[in-house]
């Protein structure tokens, strides 16, 4: 039953964020008129707030509040922030408005996979299959995304990004497991303050939080320029979704698979496969701009992402106390899905300026150190 819930919010989590992810900078550029510069300025700084929200308010509140509840109360904020985005239309506004809910909508991400190490601790759920859900609702939201741009435009990201909302809202009364239905702070999680100094204690932790940061923030100008990448290719809106589609599928396979797959494989390998298939990834799309190797680098998603966070995930699962989960889970997220994504993405955008093509060649100054940092500290940390 715990582990239906947990793939049901998962879906409806990763809906709302295969709509946010790949199509807000076409949003901004497209239907509020920002150049690609302004629109990488303002991803940007939400980005930060993001990070800033994630490492700080998330371990405070997920200490303070039950799981459950922050969810819904984040949720909800995320709908009344997002209300604000249909009257504004200058910089400024835009700007503001971005800050706002990247303070709130991201910690949806932490809680999510906080509430998915408790489980893994607690019941032993099979994390994969479950994840798996959250990647094919990724997938319906390219799929519906793009049928709907097709019919009214860009529009449509807005409102369907609404309506996501509240489905994942609904989502969230579907049963809630009664362990994560109380306070951290009443199943022994410590004071945030001490959590982190507890983690960043640790260097085996610190190391592979360091890889995991560098091979997640490569995926900068994929994520932010990769719509945009396709439209100055040529491609239609909703032939975009579909081969945006094809990495989330091999994603869906991974996740789905990954128990078995890798389930007695150490960390430090996984890390190994995922820096090398992000590196031929970054090159290959870089060297050969056309719409078939881009397509064809899709299927890399699920090594590049896929294999880097699962090998995070059963790392922290299997050698961190259930009090230090949410704390990892918000460094991780603040520092390897924002702050440093938030940094690459202004870098993205200025060399996109230049070349689209140096835009994802930069990012592989991120997974050939990732690799020969695994090298150098696998046997020291035996991870």
């Amino acid at each position: 039953m715990n582990a239906r819930w947990l793939s049901l919010n998962f879906f409806a989590y990763f809906f709302t964020w295969g709509i946010f992810l790949p199509y807000w900078t076409g949003w901004l550029t497209s239907v509020k008129g920002l150049s690609v510069f302004e629109a990488s300025l303002v991803m940007g700084a939400g980005m930060i707030a993001r990070a800033l929200s994630t490492l700080f308010l998330f371990p405070a509140a997920a200490h303070r509040l039950p799981l459950t509840k922050l969810m819904r109360i984040s949720i909800l904020l995320s709908l009344l922030i997002g209300l604000f985005y249909i009257p504004a239309h200058s910089l400024e506004a835009l700007f503001a408005v971005t800050l706002a809910f990247n303070l709130v909508y991201p910690n949806l991400l932490p809680a999510m996979e906080s509430g998915a190490s408790v489980l893994i601790q607690s019941e032993r759920i099979n994390y994969g299959r479950s994840r798996a859900f959250g990647s094919l609702g990724y997938t319906v939201a390219l799929l519906v995304i793009g049928g709907l741009n097709a019919w009214f435009g860009n529009s449509a990201i807005l409102w369907t990004m609404f309506a996501g909302l509240a489905v994942f809202y609904v989502a969230q009364l579907a049963g809630p497991p009664a362990v994560l239905s109380a306070r951290a702070a009443e199943s022994g999680e410590g004071r945030r303050g001490n959590a982190f100094r507890q983690l960043l204690g640790m260097r085996g932790f610190v190391t592979v939080l360091g890889i995991s940061i560098l091979l997640q923030s490569a995926h900068a100008s994929y994520y932010n320029y990769g719509f945009i990448y396709l439209e100055d290719l040529g491609v239609a809106s909703f032939a975009i979704g579909v081969i945006l589609n094809v990495a989330v599928i091999a994603e869906i396979v991974f996740f789905a698979q990954a128990d078995k797959w890798f389930g007695s494989m150490k960390s430090s390998n996984m890390f190994l496969i995922a820096a090398a298939g992000s590196t031929a990834r970054w090159l290959l799309i870089a060297l050969v701009p056309a719409v078939w190797m881009f397509t064809l680098t899709q299927v890399l998603h699920a090594v590049s992402f896929g294999i880097a966070h699962y090998a995070f995930i059963r790392y922290i699962s299997e050698k961190l106390p259930r009090g230090l989960l949410a704390s990892a889970q918000g460094l991780y997220a603040a520092l390897g899905m924002s702050l440093s994504t938030a940094f690459l993405t202004l870098l993205g955008g200025a060399l996109y300026g230049v070349s689209p093509n140096l835009s994802f060649l930069g990012m592989a100054m991120c997974t050939i150190p990732a690799g020969l940092l695994v090298l150098a500290t696998r046997k020291r940390f035996s991870y």
